[in-house]
């Protein structure tokens, strides 16, 4: 059975890069997605716990440049705490073993702190003195606590195609190694040796006949070097071994210093990964980490010797749509070992799949006063989601990959379906000035509509639910009596939810009475409905596409009112009274 590996579970950073002295804290799930505008650190979050972890390294190593304004100042050192989830196996001393009083986890909290450029200090969080040692840390030296953590990888947004052509090709020459060594140890029936086997027994018999030939020489300059030697150090001798039976493995080098890897269409011509589109390279560079360090837990049998975290920027970049939704199933597949978390930057919602168990999104925004803050907003186990919510959620990030646009902050108005998506979004193409930074998001099916109310819920939003009222009675067929109208009972649904709502005040819920065509246009309309809905607002000076364009005002500014026919309610008595 494999053993449960560490895994990161939260990150802190403070004056590190454009992040100011007010802390940016991420929660870590399997899949951690940073979603945010440009320029307010998302990059510098990887960065952070990359340069954490390699702390013995010189990417560990700070420049003035990661400083707060590109200098030194005492009271804002740049800071970056890691909390790890441990288990029996590897756990340092009980004095830095902090265990959740919610989850039983237990974890270890380090703190990084860099004077001055170059290498950073790291302390621990002392559970005995509840609070942070003076001197000492977990696990003590950093080579030794590394293997405790996650290992980083980080694949950037826009590196240079000879940097990740040479890290491909040596994760490659990593499983050539690993593979040189197990021959080393494999044994053929009847104690036979292996081909490897035999070519490290002769290398060792060439050795010794090489020492043996040169024994003559080597004992004269042995001789001279002692008797200078005896000079000051009377009484000493000097002998010279060539150890040729030792590490003799480290002689043989069976390939190449420089190997290539080139990639092409099976049928066409292929060139050196340098030479790849950047989608290319990076994509072949993500899923080499992943299938070499599998490969390495396959053949161990056991749970990895380090678990690994992938920060991969804007993995979006260069890649078309296809190999968009290809590469977003293949990373949030990535942890399902129990051995990897991904964390990445994106601008795409491709990116965010709602019916995920795993993951956690964290908006990472400039607020007014300057200063960058990171707001986890969403987290599965949170928001509440019973399996109907997460099948229908499936369902739609099939059917619309950009569903989870209001993650990204602005405006948000839910609505039923295409109808109401067409016809807001015809309004906004004719006043964008009007509805700046607003995403109508549509549910494909009054049902769904409760479950991203539920997510928005979870981090706090405003938002505007934009329903059809329905009636609570379908209509009769002849000679029978009218059956109850499933589509109505989903209103008292909608409206329990809504009142789940951190702050009841920034939500408003809204009925188009009975309908959106029969409410705003005057008439019903069975076909094609979207088509119907432009061709009917389609005259900007109309009645029809006033109506609208009020509704949507409504919907994004509580304090304007609705137009006839749209009622905001909080009781099923105001929808059965508008229908009067």
């Amino acid at each position: 059975m494999a053993v449960p590996r560490p895994r990161l579970r939260k990150l802190t950073i403070k004056n590190f890069r454009c992040i100011g002295s007010t802390p940016v804290e991420i929660e870590l799930d399997e899949i951690v997605v940073l979603v945010g505008p440009n320029n307010v650190g998302k990059s510098s979050i990887l960065r952070a716990y990359e340069v954490a972890m390699e702390e013995a390294s010189k990417t560990g190593l700070l420049t003035i440049n990661d400083f707060p304004n590109e200098s030194v100042d005492p009271e804002n050192l740049p800071e970056i705490i890691i909390e790890t989830v441990i288990f029996d196996e590897g756990q340092p001393g009980k004095q830095w073993v902090i265990t959740d009083p919610e989850t039983e986890e237990k974890y270890v909290k380090e703190k990084w702190i860099w004077e001055s450029p170059g290498k950073a200090s790291r302390v621990g969080w002392d559970v005995v003195a509840n609070d942070w040692h003076p001197s000492k840390r977990p696990w003590g030296a950093p080579n030794v606590a590394q293997a405790y953590r996650s290992e980083p990888h980080r694949v950037d947004a826009f590196s240079d195609p000879d940097t990740q052509s040479k890290e491909i090709i040596k994760l490659l020459q990593s499983a050539l190694t690993e593979r040189v060594k197990a021959l080393s140890e494999e044994e053929l029936s009847g104690g036979e040796l292996t081909p490897y086997q035999k070519l490290l027994h002769n290398v060792i018999e060439l050795q010794k006949l090489i020492v043996k030939d040169t024994e003559k020489e080597i004992q004269a300059i042995q001789s001279e070097m002692e008797k200078m030697v005896c000079e000051v150090f009377p009484g000493y001798e000097v002998k010279f071994d060539a150890r040729p039976e030792d590490e003799v493995d480290k002689c043989i080098n069976l390939f190449k210093n420089d190997p290539q890897l080139r990639m092409g269409h099976v049928d066409g011509h292929q060139t050196s990964i340098e030479k790849q589109g950047s989608g290319a390279r990076r994509t072949l560079l993500w899923s080499a980490l992943r299938i070499i360090s599998e490969q390495k837990r396959m053949q161990s049998g056991k749970g990895l010797e380090r678990p690994h975290l992938l920060l991969l920027d804007e993995p979006e970049l260069c890649l078309h749509p296809n190999a968009v939704r290809e590469a977003c199933k293949v990373l949030y597949d990535l942890p399902r070992n129990g051995n990897w978390q991904v964390m990445v930057t994106t601008h795409s919602p491709a990116f965010i799949d709602l019916s995920r168990d795993n993951t956690s999104i964290v908006r990472v925004e400039r607020s007014g006063d300057g200063n960058i803050k990171g707001t986890t907003i969403f987290r599965p186990h949170r928001a509440k989601l019973d399996p109907d919510d997460k099948a229908r959620l499936k369902l739609l990030n099939v059917f619309d990959p950009h569903v989870a646009e209001f993650f990204f902050g602005g405006n948000t108005v839910l609505v039923e379906g295409d109808t109401e998506y067409t016809a807001f979004k015809h309004v906004i193409a004719k006043h964008p000035e009007l509805f700046k930074d607003t995403h109508i998001v549509r549910a494909r099916g009054k049902a769904t509509l409760a479950s991203l109310a539920k997510i928005l819920n979870q981090f706090g939003a405003p938002y505007a639910l934009l329903h059809d009222s329905d009636r609570p009675l379908c209509k009769a067929k002849a000679g029978q009596s009218p059956k109850a109208n499933p589509a109505w009972g989903t209103n008292n649904n909608l409206l329990e939810v809504v009142k789940q709502a951190p702050d009841f005040k920034k939500v408003r819920l809204v009925a188009s009475v009975p309908n959106l065509e029969e409410a705003y246009f005057g008439q019903a309309v069975t076909s094609e409905k979207p088509y119907a809905a432009l061709q009917i607002i389609s005259d900007e000076n109309g009645e029809e596409f006033s109506k609208l364009r009020r509704l949507l005002e409504a919907l994004t500014d509580f304090t304007k009112p609705l137009p006839e026919n749209a009622v905001e309610w909080s009781n099923i008595t105001d929808l059965e009274d508008a229908l009067k």
